[in-house]
């Protein structure tokens, strides 16, 4: 735990990628495995469930400490985050170096889940007392189960080919699917074995860059593929010794969510993995034409998908991609082979849930230009170009795989509420509220906490400190005058908010420091962008 404690205070600490790397390259020469496993586990979102409410925690830091509830709650709003809140608020306590290892502390979490609160406060207050300030903010992490240890995915398999002497796409492999920490050693995990012992193991996914420049610059068309930019959830279709399963790009288990999905069970060959979009569509349409996402999100989250929203989101799958073949990886074969199987596959399943991701044909780039502009007409979010020689790679690479996405629709608004942010931002007030006219009053329509740059954060910050006109716990309402432009998505109909109207990945684009709140847009501009693009 200590050693644990160390790696996550100096990547705290660090700001480059290489010398993260390094840290974590170090932690794992010296670690013992199963501590290793966990901090896999840790990184990949493999965390046990919170063990103590973060209310309990609360109580009993504000009951050791003395200070009043209120008080507590002005700490924790200055510093956004509980477990750092707790760390600095305990009196120093008597720190041992005889401390658990970071193993036998998870391993005690998932004992003590069905303890009463009595033993829990036995064990977290006597925790507290034995630990020194970074050994406190890691367990309290680790208890409330929002334990991110602050590195991608790609440092991590990069760290761990470095230790067993292996691509590091075989390591992101192997690290992927379901397993237990708490029954994995680190031998196992890493071993060939590991692929083989689990048939329902995805792969790895390969991401796209975002195309900043023309097309022009990819040189020649007949060298890729397009294809429509799908608005959906990311997933793989895997069926291996006569079961399947449906995975997330974010690596959860989806098969039960997805009902629609079970009887290809018996209509795909085995050893069969299709690379896609989880959408919602009505299948009766013969055209591809997928409901927009917020349908989707109905399902999303959900432990038990209801007969009604079944009905009213029904699931397809948009394949796009072929990475096993009658029980063979074939991701190393050009995209433009795994295309052709993947066309026959599709084919002779012959079921309208699974369908094929239609390539846009072009001649010239600027064909394709003018193509794109009908993205949102489909429900797609732009074009991926791919190049046909490529092989499927693991995580973000640069060159082959490119996102074209369209322009983002654009509102102006009004700040008119403010919060304050989490992390190194959360001494600012970086988290807004923003509202558009209806006649003489404003309404309230998103909120969005990025796109501004640190100063701009730093100077909005000031004006939400002088101009705050009321308190609401942690929410300030501020004086309707800064004006900003708003990118966003999509949008859609949403019966849970006042102006009637949801977006879709709504971030602040610019500050309109030459425009004033009488500049701002309406409700009824986001109704006629609504009918235009929503749903």
């Amino acid at each position: 735990m200590k050693a644990f404690a160390r790696l996550i205070r100096s990547l705290g600490s660090s700001t480059g990628s290489n010398e993260k790397r390094e840290l974590l390259t170090a932690y794992f020469k010296e670690a013992a495995g199963a501590d290793a496993v966990w901090v896999i586990a840790l990184s990949s979102g493999r965390r046990p469930r919170r063990l103590v409410p973060s209310t309990r925690l609360q109580e009993w830091c504000a009951e050791w400490t003395g200070i009043p509830g209120w008080l507590f709650a002005e700490c924790y709003h200055t510093v956004g985050d509980l477990a750092e809140t707790i760390a600095l608020l305990l009196p120093e306590g008597t720190p041992t170096e005889n401390i658990p290892s970071l193993r036998d502390y998870m391993h005690t979490f998932l004992q003590l889940q069905q303890a009463s609160e009595e033993e829990k406060k036995a064990f977290v207050t006597g925790n507290w007392q034995q630990l020194d300030a970074d050994e406190r903010f890691v367990f309290n992490k680790l208890i409330t189960g929002g334990f991110r240890i602050g590195v991608s995915q790609q440092l991590l398999v990069q760290a761990l080919a470095r230790l067993v002497e292996l691509n590091p796409s075989t390591i992101a492999h192997r690290i992927s699917g379901k397993w237990d920490p708490a029954q994995t050693s680190l031998q196992e995990l890493l071993s060939a074995d590991a692929i083989h012992n689990d048939r329902s193991k995805p792969y790895p996914f390969y991401l796209s860059y975002a195309l900043d420049d023309k097309p022009e610059a990819l040189e020649e068309p007949a060298q890729w593929q397009a294809e429509w930019k799908w608005d959906g959830i990311r997933g793989q279709i895997i069926r291996r010794g006569g079961t399947l399963f449906v995975w997330s790009r974010g690596e959860e288990l989806l098969t039960e969510k997805f009902p629609e999905y079970l009887h290809l069970q018996q209509s795909l060959p085995d050893g069969t993995v299709l690379d896609g979009e989880i959408i919602s569509m009505h299948r009766e349409v013969a055209t591809l034409q997928p409901l927009p996402f917020s349908a989707l999100q109905i399902r999303i989250g959900r432990k038990q998908v209801s007969r009604r929203q079944l009905q009213e989101a029904p699931a397809a799958f948009i394949a796009y991609d072929l990475l096993e073949y009658a029980g063979a990886d074939i991701r190393t074969r050009p995209l433009a082979e795994r295309r052709q199987l993947l066309e026959q596959v599709v084919q002779a399943v012959q079921d309208p849930v699974l369908r094929l991701s239609p390539l846009v044909p072009f001649a010239h780039w600027d064909e394709l230009g003018e193509l794109r502009l009908q993205a949102r007409n489909n429900g797609s979010e732009g074009l991926m170009l791919k190049r046909r020689s490529s092989s499927y790679q693991a995580g973000r690479k640069r060159g082959d795989w490119w996102k074209w996405k369209l322009d983002p629709l654009m509102i102006d608004c009004v700040l008119v509420y403010a919060q304050k942010g989490h992390g190194r931002r959360s001494n600012l007030y970086t988290d807004y509220t923003f509202a558009v006219r209806d006649g003489d009053r404003l309404v309230t329509f998103t909120k969005a906490y990025s796109g501004l740059t640190d100063a701009e954060f730093a100077e909005v910050d000031a004006f939400v400190k002088k101009h705050a006109l009321e308190k609401f716990g942690p929410v300030r309402t501020v004086k309707p005058e800064l004006v900003f432009e708003i990118a966003f998505e999509g949008i859609a109909a949403s019966s849970r908010h006042k102006s009637g109207v949801a977006l879709r990945f709504p971030r602040m684009n610019r500050w309109r420091k030459d425009k004033t709140v009488a500049d701002i847009n309406t409700l009824d501009d986001l109704k006629t962008l609504l009918q235009q693009y929503g749903s």
